[in-house]
């Protein structure tokens, strides 16, 4: 599988990640033997780049993906920062939409040493010494509305620099933003230079917002985006049925009648919907890399083959 460099680092990756939020029970429980295949069937398919976050299943994903590549190596890695896991003080059935997590629970710290407690727990639930790219994760007023400013001010105070130093030390290979919105990356970037941008849901198909500022600005700095949320959380890849949803939530009407309008110029190509919203995150000239996230293997295989 074809690789790129990110940004001006030594990390290289697959054009095709592996996001590992569903084997993390996003809004299912997956078996731990599913969850391994289908980790399986991305690396069988020559897929190197895999994508976790402590925020996918109160670490699981993390666990999950730690215990398949033991005893493996050519993997690249990436995790987040910015959530702080404790063992929990009570049961937790479910939380944030992942059904029966790790039992931990969760706080927010951006600060430099909140960002460093985060990685280590990462590193030993992952099993390794240092990962390839570090992102901070759900900065902005996207995840903590009206209390965005705090961890902001949090991460440009001291977190920022913490990666800065952990990079040199060769803690990490690379760092950056792992986020759903385009405001937050130009406010950082106004601070300071950034190696590669994970940006879920903005430059898609069917969401191009990122194109009219953080695309040429990510072009300038020599910053590196990686496309994720390709599918904008499901109706891009179901089309504009009943119960189609779009950003974590049900589809309105507008957005149904665009992507309506979306399917049949697809339709007109000979192609279905998915295929073509597949095509427009892989062929983009701003993509480094697409994240392909399922704990289903055949699906993955499907979108590998709608690649093709």
């Amino acid at each position: 599988m074809k690789t790129i460099r990110i940004s001006r680092t030594g990390v290289e990756i697959t054009r095709i990640a592996f996001g590992c939020a569903s084997i993390g029970n996003l809004y299912r429980e997956v078996a731990e033997e599913d969850a391994q295949q289908v980790l399986q069937a991305a690396w069988d398919a020559g897929i190197r780049y895999f994508d976790t976050a402590p925020h996918y299943g109160r670490g699981l994903s993390e666990q999950r993906l730690g215990r398949f590549l033991t005893g493996r190596t050519g993997a690249v890695l990436s995790t987040k920062v910015g959530r702080v896991l404790t063992p929990a003080a009570a049961p937790i059935p479910e939380a944030d939409s992942y059904v029966r997590p790790a039992q931990n629970d969760v706080h927010y710290d951006y600060s430099g040493d909140g960002i460093e407690e985060s990685l280590e727990q990462s590193l030993d639930r992952l099993g390794v010494a240092r990962v390839d790219i570090v992102y901070v994760h759900d900065l902005g007023t996207y995840t903590h509305g009206t209390d965005n400013d705090r961890h902001l001010q949090a991460f440009l105070g001291s977190g920022y620099d913490r990666l800065v130093r952990l990079k040199k030390a060769g803690r990490i290979g690379a760092f950056g933003l792992g986020v759903n919105e385009i405001q937050i990356c130009l406010q950082v970037m106004d601070h300071g230079p950034l190696d590669v941008i994970l940006l879920a849901g903005r430059l898609t198909l069917l969401d191009r917002s990122a194109e009219d500022a953080l695309v040429p600005r990510c072009r300038m700095a020599g910053t590196s985006l990686v496309l994720g949320g390709i599918f904008n959380s499901g109706i891009l890849a179901t089309g504009p049925v009943a119960g189609a949803t779009y950003d974590y939530g049900p589809a309105p009407q507008q957005v149904l009648d665009r992507v309506a309008a979306l399917q049949d110029q697809a339709a007109a190509q000979g192609m279905p919907l998915a295929t073509a919203a597949l095509h427009f995150v892989r062929d983009h000239p701003a993509a480094a890399a697409v994240l392909l996230g399922t704990a289903n293997p055949t699906t993955l295989r499907r979108n590998l083959e709608a690649l093709r």
